[in-house]
């Protein structure tokens, strides 16, 4: 098995533990192409082609593992090919069939993940992984309007504790609701992302991260909702969080390089 479907996995644990991925939500998409050899990306289709909706030029020929449509993160994590797929964009960049393992439907927000990933690859980002998912504390964020306006949560989530702006420097961008697997909420997220955000928050949905891998893509959600928890546990405990300061923040990114 791939390291890459090890890894994903993994994270579908993870985010079964901590409560991310009721029933079956949440997604994940991998671009698995240059971990294949030769012989797996000549075997024929087990299914498809089917249409994504969208025509797609950079991922002519890609390689994707995706979770499947209507399954469980915690059944991912225990048989990822039962629970997931490997899928190939075909020449007409608009459709995909199914190559393994199981002819499992993938995820039916197939369309706005695949946009992401051909936006991606026609920067030439390094990017290779997105995730979808639902954490508790971040979504509850977005039912204030407060925290929707930009930037707003970005530095109150640095503020928390200094591991956030280390290790999520980026921020948290921000898109009003919209319905979701649309192409409109595709475009939304792809113009954040455009902004410089590698995590994007669906307002009263969850987020959606992109990383070089599944496993990036997941820790930087798990510091955001960490500096949450932090600062919903001040308020529960009677007060608002001081936070750190602009001094504090501007010496920490000038001592770790980070993006200003």
């Amino acid at each position: 098995m791939l390291k890459e479907i090890k890894q994903t996995a993994e994270v579908a644990g993870y985010l079964w533990e901590k409560g991310w991925a009721e029933r079956n939500g949440g997604n994940i998409t991998v671009n698995i192409t240059e971990s294949l050899d030769s012989a797996t990306k000549a075997l024929p289709a087990i299914a498809g082609p089917f249409p994504i909706g969208n025509t797609l030029p950079h991922l002519k020929g890609c390689f994707f593992y995706c979770k499947g449509t209507q399954k469980r993160m915690r059944d991912l994590a225990r048989d990822p090919m039962s629970a997931g797929s490997i899928i190939r964009i075909c020449a007409d960049c608009s459709s995909y069939e199914i190559i393994a393992e199981q002819p499992v439907m993938p995820t039916s927000e197939l369309p706005s993940h695949l946009s992401v990933h051909d936006y991606l690859l026609a920067k030439g980002s390094p990017y290779r992984a997105s995730l979808h998912t639902h954490p508790i504390e971040l979504v509850a964020l977005t039912h204030s309007r407060k925290w929707m306006e930009k930037d707003v949560a970005t530095r109150m989530l640095w503020s928390m504790i200094p591991e956030t702006k280390a290790f999520c420097p980026r921020g948290l961008g921000m898109v009003p609701y919209m319905l979701p697997g649309s192409i409109e909420l595709a475009d939304a997220t792809i113009k954040a992302i455009d902004d410089d955000y590698d995590v994007v928050m669906w307002e009263k949905h969850g987020v959606f991260a992109v990383d070089t891998d599944i496993m990036s893509a997941f820790d930087q959600v798990d510091v955001l909702n960490k500096a949450a928890l932090i600062y919903i546990a001040s308020r529960n405990m009677g007060f608002e969080p001081e936070g750190m300061t602009d001094a504090q923040l501007k010496e920490l990114t000038t001592a770790f390089n980070l993006p200003k």
